[in-house]
């Protein structure tokens, strides 16, 4: 019998054959950590399967049989990053902001931000890899932000005519300017600060119209002296 190796477990085959290896659990993570540290370390263009399994202490096949590309094991790294617990419900829009926002702390840590310095490069370089993680990264961020204006306008808290799907995302992209154009540090009082100087004040502004809102419709250009003369 071949012994197991400490990369994998296994399962068996409905023939009662064993069936190829599969990462899961500590293991699985201990992986995906191992590719965060790399990706902070050299960007995504120089990360390699041999590299990620040479600091992961894995063999190089065992990486291939749980991910089949590279694009897929860096989405699932990253995304092993993110919080699964629920959308925050205080009871009003500035709580839920500083609930989703503040107690983070991502913008803070040098690896989060190499990381994502790295995944902006590769969204730039990959068209795949781009779909990929906003589908499986951003998508989710977007339902929760997005849930927490809602529920915010459904309590009155929004005035009429704001565009929430305009709206939602400037808190994490102010910050991202900040951090990323100016080298400013997202600490939580940063974030409140933008929070209560810019988001919510927006929320209760009356809407104002934009050029699509107000344009004349075209006519013909001696349309106005038809019918006078």
């Amino acid at each position: 019998m071949t012994p197991l190796t400490p990369d994998a477990s296994t399962d068996a085959s409905p023939d009662g054959q064993a069936s190829r290896p599969r990462v899961e659990g500590d293991r699985e993570q201990e992986i995906l950590d191992a590719t965060l540290d790399v990706l902070a370390e050299v960007g995504y263009d120089r990360l390699t399967m041999d590299a990620v399994a040479t600091r992961a202490k894995a063999s190089k096949a065992t990486l291939y049989r749980r991910w089949s590309t590279k694009q897929a094991l860096v989405v699932d790294s990253v995304c092993s990053q993110k919080s699964s617990g629920p959308v925050p419900d205080t009871g009003s829009l500035r709580g839920d902001l500083v609930a989703l926002h503040c107690a983070l702390g991502g913008f803070r840590d040098p690896r989060n931000l190499a990381v994502m310095a790295a995944v902006v490069t590769a969204m730039a370089r990959d068209e795949e890899f781009a779909e990929t993680y906003r589908r499986d990264f951003i998508g989710p961020k977007v339902a929760a932000s997005r849930a927490v204006f809602e529920r915010a306008r459904a309590r009155g808290e929004i005035a009429e005519g704001v565009d929430v799907s305009l709206l939602a995302p400037a808190l994490p992209g102010i910050v991202l300017h900040r951090v990323f154009m100016l080298g400013e540090e997202a600490t939580p009082e940063l974030i409140a600060q933008v929070i209560d100087q810019i988001i919510i004040p927006a929320t209760t502004c009356p809407h104002l119209p934009t050029t699509s809102d107000h344009e004349p419709t075209k006519t013909h250009p001696h349309a106005e002296h038809e019918g006078t003369s």
